[in-house]
């Protein structure tokens, strides 16, 4: 007895099924980041998101402002090395602290 294959388009060099394809990648290689550190990995790296891409940034944790540059970029994620603190933040921290030399001279 023989059977046929049953099917649309197989045989034909058609593909059958949805194909997903990954989009564009928010981030390119070399470029820089300030970024908050959001949660830590399974490997002690600190993950952040940009732009929904996951992005592993090793040597911080949560909680942390820092300026990254990113090393390597994969199908489904990022790596990225800290090149300095993030610059908003530092900014920020220069405010406070003329802020407060302001108050201390007016006293």
């Amino acid at each position: 007895m023989r059977y046929e294959r049953r099917g649309r388009g197989e045989g034909r060099g058609e593909r059958r099924g949805f194909v997903r394809g990954f989009p564009p990648k928010p981030v390119e290689i070399g470029k820089e980041y300030d970024v908050e550190i959001e949660e830590t990995s399974r490997r002690g790296e600190g993950i952040t998101r940009i732009k929904g891409l996951v992005t592993f940034v090793p040597n911080t944790k949560p909680g942390d402002h820092v300026r990254i540059k990113i090393t390597r970029i994969s199908r489904r994620f990022a790596e990225a090395e800290v090149v300095g603190k993030a610059e908003a933040v530092a900014e920020e921290a220069e405010e406070g602290a003329e802020e407060e030399a302001e108050e201390g001279e007016a006293e």
